[in-house]
């Protein structure tokens, strides 16, 4: 069995998104860049103004006249 190197799981717990993970290409850098564009997605669609999007990209209504009966 491989013995794990402790320090590199302490390395990724006890780090935090930085705008530079965008531009890198190392699965770490990655990760954090599309955790943080979703996490910001959710975040952004549950506020009052935001605008939410099918899947084909057009937009919602957000009142209830347009229900389907």
């Amino acid at each position: 069995m491989v013995k794990k190197d402790p320090k590199k799981g302490t390395e990724v717990a006890g780090s935090f998104f930085h705008a530079s993970y965008y531009q890198n290409s190392d699965p770490l850098s990655s990760g954090f860049a599309t955790t943080h564009e979703q996490v910001s997605d959710v975040y952004a669609e549950g506020e009052i103004g935001a605008v939410v999007e099918n899947e084909d990209g057009a937009d919602i209504p957000l009142n209830n006249n347009n229900k389907s009966e």
